[in-house]
Protein backbone atom coordinates (compact mmCIF):
# COMPACT_ATOMS: atom_id res chain seq x y z
CA UNK A 1 0.00 0.00 0.00
CA UNK A 2 1.23 3.44 -0.91
CA UNK A 3 0.06 6.73 0.95
CA UNK A 4 0.27 10.26 -0.78
CA UNK A 5 -0.64 12.23 2.12
CA UNK A 6 -3.44 13.45 -0.46
CA UNK A 7 -5.53 13.26 3.26
CA UNK A 8 -3.44 16.02 5.32
CA UNK A 9 -5.76 19.32 5.61
CA UNK A 10 -4.06 22.60 4.14
CA UNK A 11 -3.97 24.65 6.07
CA UNK A 12 15.34 37.93 34.20
CA UNK A 13 18.32 37.82 32.51
CA UNK A 14 19.94 37.29 29.57
CA UNK A 15 23.09 35.50 29.51
CA UNK A 16 24.29 36.15 25.84
CA UNK A 17 25.13 38.83 23.74
CA UNK A 18 22.48 39.85 20.79
CA UNK A 19 24.28 38.93 17.63
CA UNK A 20 23.36 41.31 15.08
CA UNK A 21 20.62 39.12 12.73
CA UNK A 22 18.80 40.92 9.76
CA UNK A 23 15.17 39.77 10.34
CA UNK A 24 13.86 41.65 7.59
CA UNK A 25 13.31 38.96 5.49
CA UNK A 26 11.48 36.89 7.67
CA UNK A 27 7.69 36.38 8.56
CA UNK A 28 6.79 39.83 10.56
CA UNK A 29 4.50 37.24 13.07
CA UNK A 30 7.31 34.89 13.49
CA UNK A 31 9.47 37.79 14.43
CA UNK A 32 7.41 38.92 16.79
CA UNK A 33 7.89 35.46 18.78
CA UNK A 34 11.54 35.42 18.75
CA UNK A 35 11.53 38.04 21.43
CA UNK A 36 9.99 35.20 23.93
CA UNK A 37 11.76 34.42 26.71
CA UNK A 38 12.97 31.06 26.79
CA UNK A 39 13.97 28.82 30.23
CA UNK A 40 18.12 28.24 29.74
CA UNK A 41 19.43 25.07 31.25
CA UNK A 42 22.68 23.20 31.98
CA UNK A 43 23.13 19.44 30.25
CA UNK A 44 21.27 18.31 33.74
CA UNK A 45 18.26 20.47 32.73
CA UNK A 46 18.49 22.51 35.99
CA UNK A 47 17.17 26.31 35.29
CA UNK A 48 20.31 28.65 35.19
CA UNK A 49 18.83 31.83 33.37
CA UNK A 50 16.39 32.62 30.82
CA UNK A 51 16.90 34.29 27.26
CA UNK A 52 15.11 35.31 24.38
CA UNK A 53 13.82 32.49 21.58
CA UNK A 54 16.30 34.02 19.28
CA UNK A 55 19.35 34.21 21.04
CA UNK A 56 18.39 30.70 21.95
CA UNK A 57 17.97 29.57 18.33
CA UNK A 58 21.37 31.38 16.52
CA UNK A 59 23.93 28.29 15.86
CA UNK A 60 26.11 31.43 16.85
CA UNK A 61 24.82 30.83 20.36
CA UNK A 62 24.41 26.88 20.45
CA UNK A 63 27.94 26.45 18.89
CA UNK A 64 28.93 27.88 22.25
CA UNK A 65 26.48 26.00 24.39
CA UNK A 66 23.40 28.23 24.69
CA UNK A 67 20.57 25.35 25.92
CA UNK A 68 17.35 25.62 26.60
CA UNK A 69 14.20 23.93 27.22
CA UNK A 70 11.44 22.35 25.39
CA UNK A 71 8.28 20.13 24.47
CA UNK A 72 7.07 17.64 21.63
CA UNK A 73 3.55 16.55 22.16
CA UNK A 74 2.13 13.51 20.61
CA UNK A 75 -1.51 13.55 19.95
CA UNK A 76 -3.16 10.34 19.36
CA UNK A 77 -7.03 10.37 18.33
CA UNK A 78 -9.31 7.14 20.12
CA UNK A 79 -8.22 5.24 16.80
CA UNK A 80 -4.73 5.36 17.95
CA UNK A 81 -3.46 7.42 14.98
CA UNK A 82 -1.26 9.91 15.15
CA UNK A 83 -1.63 14.02 14.63
CA UNK A 84 1.19 14.96 12.37
CA UNK A 85 1.74 18.93 11.61
CA UNK A 86 4.03 20.42 8.63
CA UNK A 87 5.34 23.67 9.28
CA UNK A 88 4.41 26.02 7.55
CA UNK A 89 6.46 28.11 5.41
CA UNK A 90 6.64 30.89 7.48
CA UNK A 91 8.67 29.26 10.30
CA UNK A 92 12.37 30.40 10.70
CA UNK A 93 13.69 26.78 11.82
CA UNK A 94 13.00 23.79 9.45
CA UNK A 95 9.98 25.46 7.83
CA UNK A 96 7.84 22.99 5.34
CA UNK A 97 8.80 20.32 7.37
CA UNK A 98 6.40 17.39 8.38
CA UNK A 99 6.61 16.55 12.38
CA UNK A 100 4.61 15.30 15.34
CA UNK A 101 1.61 17.28 16.67
CA UNK A 102 3.17 20.17 18.17
CA UNK A 103 6.76 21.40 19.21
CA UNK A 104 7.35 24.45 21.21
CA UNK A 105 9.50 25.85 24.18
CA UNK A 106 7.68 26.60 28.15
CA UNK A 107 8.56 30.12 28.53
CA UNK A 108 10.06 31.76 31.47
CA UNK A 109 7.05 32.80 33.56
CA UNK A 110 5.89 31.06 36.47
CA UNK A 111 3.33 29.44 35.50
CA UNK A 112 5.63 27.81 33.41
CA UNK A 113 8.87 27.43 35.31
CA UNK A 114 6.96 24.85 37.52
CA UNK A 115 9.04 21.59 37.56
CA UNK A 116 6.66 19.41 40.13
CA UNK A 117 5.57 16.89 37.50
CA UNK A 118 6.69 19.00 34.95
CA UNK A 119 3.51 21.05 35.32
CA UNK A 120 5.17 24.28 33.96
CA UNK A 121 6.17 22.51 30.36
CA UNK A 122 2.37 20.46 30.45
CA UNK A 123 0.89 24.13 31.22
CA UNK A 124 2.97 25.28 27.80
CA UNK A 125 1.96 22.60 25.88
CA UNK A 126 -1.37 23.25 26.15
CA UNK A 127 -1.01 27.27 25.33
CA UNK A 128 0.80 26.24 22.46
CA UNK A 129 -2.10 23.17 21.03
CA UNK A 130 -4.56 25.92 21.14
CA UNK A 131 -1.92 28.93 19.54
CA UNK A 132 -1.11 26.35 16.90
CA UNK A 133 -3.73 23.90 16.40
CA UNK A 134 -6.70 26.07 17.95
CA UNK A 135 -7.53 23.08 20.11
CA UNK A 136 -10.05 24.75 22.54
CA UNK A 137 -7.78 24.79 25.84
CA UNK A 138 -10.50 23.00 27.81
CA UNK A 139 -9.92 19.76 25.76
CA UNK A 140 -6.82 19.10 26.60
CA UNK A 141 -5.81 20.24 29.90
CA UNK A 142 -2.36 20.07 31.64
CA UNK A 143 -3.66 16.85 33.78
CA UNK A 144 -4.52 14.98 30.24
CA UNK A 145 -0.79 15.30 28.81
CA UNK A 146 1.34 12.27 30.11
CA UNK A 147 4.50 13.18 30.56
CA UNK A 148 6.91 10.46 29.31
CA UNK A 149 10.74 11.19 29.27
CA UNK A 150 13.39 13.87 28.16
CA UNK A 151 15.79 14.05 25.07
CA UNK A 152 18.68 15.93 24.62
CA UNK A 153 19.69 16.88 21.04
CA UNK A 154 21.07 19.76 18.70
CA UNK A 155 20.44 20.51 14.76
CA UNK A 156 21.37 23.29 12.56
CA UNK A 157 18.28 24.39 10.31
CA UNK A 158 20.41 26.46 8.29
CA UNK A 159 23.50 28.86 8.04
CA UNK A 160 21.64 30.99 11.19
CA UNK A 161 19.36 29.12 12.93
CA UNK A 162 19.20 25.56 14.77
CA UNK A 163 17.87 23.66 17.78
CA UNK A 164 19.88 22.80 20.94
CA UNK A 165 17.13 21.65 23.36
CA UNK A 166 16.68 19.45 26.35
CA UNK A 167 13.18 18.04 25.33
CA UNK A 168 10.03 16.91 26.89
CA UNK A 169 8.19 14.36 25.56
CA UNK A 170 4.56 14.38 26.14
CA UNK A 171 1.41 12.04 25.13
CA UNK A 172 -1.71 12.61 24.56
CA UNK A 173 -4.81 10.48 23.35
CA UNK A 174 -8.14 12.43 22.91
CA UNK A 175 -10.18 13.20 19.92
CA UNK A 176 -10.19 17.25 19.50
CA UNK A 177 -11.36 19.94 17.55
CA UNK A 178 -8.78 21.46 14.68
CA UNK A 179 -8.73 24.95 13.45
CA UNK A 180 -5.02 25.40 12.85
CA UNK A 181 -3.40 28.76 12.17
CA UNK A 182 -1.90 28.82 8.67
CA UNK A 183 1.18 31.25 10.11
CA UNK A 184 2.44 28.18 12.07
CA UNK A 185 1.16 25.14 10.44
CA UNK A 186 1.38 24.60 6.63
CA UNK A 187 -1.20 21.23 6.87
CA UNK A 188 -2.05 18.45 9.25
CA UNK A 189 -3.52 14.36 8.61
CA UNK A 190 -3.86 11.82 11.48
CA UNK A 191 -1.11 8.80 10.48
CA UNK A 192 -1.53 5.15 11.80
CA UNK A 193 2.07 3.42 12.31
CA UNK A 194 2.23 2.41 8.42
CA UNK A 195 1.60 5.28 6.92
CA UNK A 196 4.19 7.08 9.18
CA UNK A 197 6.92 4.35 7.54
CA UNK A 198 6.08 5.28 4.47
CA UNK A 199 6.68 9.05 5.37
CA UNK A 200 9.50 8.61 6.91
CA UNK A 201 10.94 6.40 3.55
CA UNK A 202 10.05 9.55 1.19
CA UNK A 203 12.16 11.86 3.54
CA UNK A 204 15.17 9.45 3.36
CA UNK A 205 14.45 9.79 -0.48
CA UNK A 206 14.24 13.55 -0.17
CA UNK A 207 10.98 13.48 -1.39
CA UNK A 208 9.72 15.48 2.00
CA UNK A 209 11.14 17.16 4.50
CA UNK A 210 10.91 16.14 8.22
CA UNK A 211 12.43 17.71 11.55
CA UNK A 212 15.10 16.26 13.07
CA UNK A 213 13.65 16.08 16.50
CA UNK A 214 10.58 13.95 14.83
CA UNK A 215 13.57 11.84 12.82
CA UNK A 216 15.47 10.59 16.17
CA UNK A 217 12.36 10.31 18.25
CA UNK A 218 10.39 7.96 15.43
CA UNK A 219 13.59 6.01 14.98
CA UNK A 220 14.64 4.97 18.16
CA UNK A 221 11.50 4.92 20.44
CA UNK A 222 7.82 6.21 18.77
CA UNK A 223 6.96 3.23 17.62
CA UNK A 224 7.65 0.83 20.90
CA UNK A 225 5.71 3.57 23.05
CA UNK A 226 2.90 3.89 20.53
CA UNK A 227 2.61 -0.03 20.41
CA UNK A 228 2.45 0.26 24.20
CA UNK A 229 -0.22 3.72 24.02
CA UNK A 230 -2.45 2.24 26.85
CA UNK A 231 0.29 1.15 29.00
CA UNK A 232 2.75 3.87 28.83
CA UNK A 233 3.83 3.97 32.79
CA UNK A 234 5.90 1.04 32.19
CA UNK A 235 7.86 3.15 29.90
CA UNK A 236 8.29 6.55 31.89
CA UNK A 237 11.55 7.80 33.13
CA UNK A 238 12.21 10.70 34.31
CA UNK A 239 15.42 10.69 35.87
CA UNK A 240 17.07 9.88 32.51
CA UNK A 241 17.93 12.66 29.86
CA UNK A 242 18.55 10.43 26.96
CA UNK A 243 21.51 12.10 24.64
CA UNK A 244 20.66 11.86 20.55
Amino acid sequence: MTVSFDHCFSRKRSTTAMPEVNTDNLDEQQVQLLAEMCILIDENDNKIGADTKKNCHLNENIDKGLLHRAFSVFLFNTEDKLLLQQRSDAKITFPDCFTNTCCSHPLSTPLELEENNAQGVRQAAQRRLKAELGIPLEQVTPEEIFYLTRIHYKARSDGIWGEHEIDYILFVQKNVTLTPDPNEIKSYCYVTQEELKQLMEKASKNEIKITPWFKLIAETFLFKWWDNLHNLNSFVDHEKIHRM
